[in-house]
């Protein structure tokens, strides 16, 4: 599994361990970091490489899935490794594949809800094909994704792999870094140390927020069944940015002010999943409300406030 180190891959590996899978975690821990995978390494079901999957990956043995997680995935990670996170979407993307084939694999993708840009269907279908700035800021990860999407399905329809496509949306929970950059941290962060809260634009913009769990489950379900077009996995469960960071502040009980600055270049207005796919052919939808997620989430960063 590439970028098993990471917030959402280290939460994946612990629950295929638990399941039974034996688990070869591949991190070059740009971003991932090790910590997250640190209780599994005395496990003999798991095994730990540090590697850029940008660069071929060779395996021993029989391997019976391959999912691919590496990418930065936050817009402050990808503003500072820009060409590294086009490349592990397209070179990283063909280097998983060729693994996957080699072993005659599963294959499975986590893609992103970027792909939709700032959308102007609301909420997303897996049909719909998006609104993407292809020359932008983020278009080192919107096309990155798109173009990993791309080539996930000219190796199933060339080679006859079963491959799987997820559509991560929004998701937050424990392993988040500090300084990742993206809402929920940042709020929390600054509620926890009663610093300003930082809203961008007016702060009406929207996001649907999934606690990690919930689309872990989702992820391992995608993997048993054999479907090959993209899945969205997330929550309907839609909340404005001032609403998410007046409920964080809430939480935390805090006295932090909140204060506002302009809109990042290309910033989605609304994001939210259409679930019907993930509701009829994975038989799941989210369990986890957003404030039960948001203290289980607090508290993991009250232990490590610096």
């Amino acid at each position: 599994m590439s970028g098993g180190a990471g917030f959402l891959g280290s939460h994946l590996c612990d629950r295929l361990v638990r399941d039974g899978w034996r688990v070869v975690c591949v991190d070059n821990l740009v971003t991932g970091v090790a910590a997250n995978v640190a209780e599994l390494r005395g496990n003999r079901a798991f095994e730990s490489i540090q590697h850029n999957v940008s660069e071929p990956l060779y395996l021993d043995g029989p391997v019976d899935a391959v999912l691919h997680f590496a990418s930065p995935a936050s817009p402050v990670d990808y503003a500072d490794h820009p060409i590294a996170t086009l490349k592990v979407g397209t070179l990283g993307t063909h280097n998983m594949l060729g693994l996957a084939r080699a072993k005659q694999a599963v294959f499975l993708l986590a893609s992103t809800s970027e792909v939709y840009g700032d959308p102007q269907v609301h909420p997303q279908p897996e049909t719909y094909w998006g609104n993407v700035n292809p020359i932008g800021p983020r278009a080192v990860y919107d096309e990155g994704k798109r173009a990993a999407e791309a080539f996930t399905m000219a190796y199933h329809r060339t080679h006859g792999m079963q491959t799987r496509i997820v559509r991560i949306f929004n998701t937050y929970g424990p392993r988040m870094r500090i300084n990742d950059g993206r809402a929920v941290p940042n709020f929390l962060l600054q509620s926890l140390k009663n610093a300003p809260i930082t809203v961008y634009g007016d702060g009406s913009q929207t996001r649907s927020l999934c606690y990690v769990d919930d689309l872990v489950d989702g992820i391992v379900r995608l993997l048993e069944v054999d479907y090959s077009q993209p899945i969205n996995l997330g929550t309907t469960a839609e909340v404005t940015m001032l609403q998410l960071a007046n409920r964080i502040r809430e939480l935390c009980g805090s006295s932090s002010e909140v204060v506002f600055k302009p809109l990042p270049e290309d910033d989605p207005k609304q994001r939210q999943p259409d679930l019907a796919r993930a509701r009829q052919v994975l038989g799941w939808a989210p369990a986890t409300s957003l404030e039960a997620g948001l203290v289980k989430t607090i508290a993991y960063f009250r232990e490590r406030l610096p």
